[in-house]
């Protein structure tokens, strides 16, 4: 009888915890990510020690067949170790480090430059500042070369300052480490600048004042009071921008810089074992980040030196000449790295052989040709038999196929983050409610590139290769995390009472729901769908092991870049980029709330 009873008191738990939508939120999704999520890396495992018919695996082990620990063995062990696996670990440990450094300084510079002073064009140059990570990750890369390559250095034609001033730049200022360095920098200095400008922004500077009026030396006070506080966002900054660094692969791709990511691709169809093996190293990094992300969450108690804020900003004066002088030259910098990437772009496709810029040295404007939009036919030996762009259907097709794949990973991780969001926020104690926010956003801290690889083994065993699912699926994982946080975000806003109240008067869950959860937080619901899908429209890593090169816009690029056709992948990056920036201005004129917005910026 007691037996009975302990059964039924036991179901009755079960039945009570299901009967709040929260719990079966969390337990559906808690199940599917676990799955999405850790198969592919078993997968990938598994794949380490498999033998690969056809490949290098094969005559190592012996084997036809089968699984074997040679791969191992051979990557760490053998005479080319140094060149497989360790010069591009070094390397993309390296690049990680400086990246962060640099993006923490520059985003940092700014962020107290538009928060804490008095200069001026602070709106435009907040706007304008975040451009660069707008924009696809390899634009920056691509206006670097143009703009510094030369013949003495590394061949090829003269970029625009060999052309125009005879200035030629060293090989290691060209391609190479620094050059790799200066671009993630600049791309990932956003991330700084929104984490510590808003750390900035809602400090109070009572503390500071009062250290200035003992004085206190100015090194100190920043040592002791303003540094502590800007921990939180400085370590933040270094975990999102060392696993992204870590990862990068267009960057170094284009800069020729030999890393992890780019390792990876030169060794997959000899050394796939090997390969594999790789991705596994760069998947381990992002758990580590994860892991180094949590204690630093824990810690951050210990940061926490004021209670209220007390509405005083203290304003730095820069004086008459400086509040001027300073953002005039930062408008001139951040003409290079934002607006001129647009017009090198554009330009590009009308000389008549792309990154050959004598066409200045003549000055004959009839030299110039519209022939790489307007072409039609066949005949054109410069077009290698392709038709004009405006008229290129294998072009458009791919635009199109990057639309659906945006859409509906946009829709799916919109979803899926709103509802993970929602339930965790309800159950913010629980373990496993835990459990489901960290396994959402661990693709996050996973380089795109390694989870990638993750999808493509495991693809590739259920005949998903080379399918716009795939390739959603894969997405959807991926940029979870961009509606999750921005989900649970806004409703640890949202007081409980105010659902309690609906549900008191019987009001059904989804009408809760629709009618008072989306309209009260309806800005940051709507970018949880949209930062997806602008993220999946310039992404090039994750789709690049996933479908055939004709199948999405960023692979095309790519496709038409190896090929040495400079015009057609700068116009379709020229494209993309326009559309994202068109998407992003659609995005906070609908949110109302641009990401560079809050920050001084207005």
């Amino acid at each position: 009888m007691e037996k009975v009873n302990k059964t039924k008191i036991f179901f009755n738990k079960i039945r009570d915890l299901l009967q709040k939508p929260q719990n079966v939120i969390l337990l559906i999704f808690g199940i599917l990510l676990s799955f999405s999520t850790i198969a592919p890396v078993v997968t990938i495992l598994a794949d380490t020690i498999s033998v690969h018919s056809g490949t290098i695996d094969q005559h190592l082990s012996g084997k036809a067949s089968g699984f074997t620990l040679v791969n191992w063995i051979d990557l760490f062990t053998s005479s080319l170790a140094q060149k497989n696996l360790w010069h591009p670990l070094a390397n993309s440990m390296i690049l990680a480090v400086f990246s962060c450094a640099g993006a923490i300084i520059v985003g940092g510079i700014f962020a107290f430059l538009i928060t804490r002073t008095n200069m001026k064009y602070k709106r435009y140059l907040s706007a304008i500042f975040i451009f660069p990570y707008i924009m696809p990750q390899w634009t920056l890369a691509l206006v670097w070369r143009n703009m510094f390559r030369n013949t003495q250095a590394v061949g090829g034609a003269d970029g625009l300052l060999a052309s125009l001033f005879h200035i030629y730049m060293p090989a290691w200022w060209i391609e190479g480490m620094f050059p790799s360095i200066i671009v993630l920098a600049l791309h990932y200095s956003a991330f700084a600048y929104i984490l510590i400008g808003g750390i900035f922004k809602n400090m109070d500077s009572n503390l500071e004042e009062a250290a200035t009026i003992l004085n206190t030396k100015k090194s100190k006070i920043f040592f002791r009071i303003t540094l502590p506080l800007l921990t939180p966002a400085i370590l933040s900054t270094i975990l999102l921008v060392f696993g992204s660094s870590m990862g990068s692969y267009p960057v170094p791709h284009y800069l020729k810089l030999t890393t992890l990511s780019t390792k990876y691709v030169d060794l997959k169809v000899n050394y796939a074992g090997e390969a594999s093996i790789i991705g596994v190293l760069m998947m381990i990094f992002g758990v580590l980040i994860l892991l180094a992300n949590q204690v630093s969450t824990k810690s951050r108690k210990s940061y926490t030196t004021v209670t209220g804020k007390s509405g005083q900003v203290s304003k730095v004066n820069l004086g008459r000449v400086g509040k001027y002088i300073i953002p005039i030259v930062l408008i001139v910098l951040t003409f290079f790295t934002s607006i001129y990437p647009i017009i090198s772009f554009a330009f590009e496709t009308f000389l008549p052989n792309p990154g050959d810029y004598s066409f200045f040295t003549t000055g004959n404007v009839a030299n110039l040709t519209t022939k790489w939009w307007m072409h039609r036919g066949t005949t054109d030996v410069g077009l290698y038999g392709q038709h004009g762009m405006l008229f290129n259907t294998g072009i458009w097709n791919s635009f199109k196929g990057t639309i659906i794949v945006a859409v509906f990973c946009s829709l799916l991780a919109g979803t899926i983050g709103l509802l993970i969001g929602y339930a965790v926020s309800k159950n913010r104690r629980n373990r496993f409610a835990n459990y489901v926010n960290d396994i959402a956003f661990l693709p996050y801290l996973l380089p795109s590139i390694a989870v990638g690889i993750a999808f493509f083994i495991f693809g590739s065993l259920f005949g998903l290769y080379d399918t716009f699912l795939l390739a959603i699926i894969a997405a959807t994982v991926k940029y979870i995390p961009f509606a999750s946080r921005s989900s649970l975000n806004s409703m640890m806003q949202i007081s409980g009472e105010i659902e309690e109240s609906a549900l008191i008067a019987g009001t059904p869950w989804y009408k809760r729901m629709i009618r008072i959860i989306i309209p009260i937080q309806k800005s940051a619901i709507i970018s949880g769908f949209l930062l997806p899908f602008m993220t999946c429209i310039r992404e090039l890593p994750l789709f690049m092991l996933l479908v055939n090169q004709d199948r999405l816009m960023t692979t095309k690029m790519d496709y038409y870049d190896e090929m040495g056709l400079f015009a057609f992948s700068s116009g379709m990056n020229l494209i993309i980029i326009v559309f994202i920036l068109l998407l992003n201005f659609s995005v906070n004129k609908l949110t109302n709330s641009g990401i560079d917005k809050g920050l001084g910026g207005k």
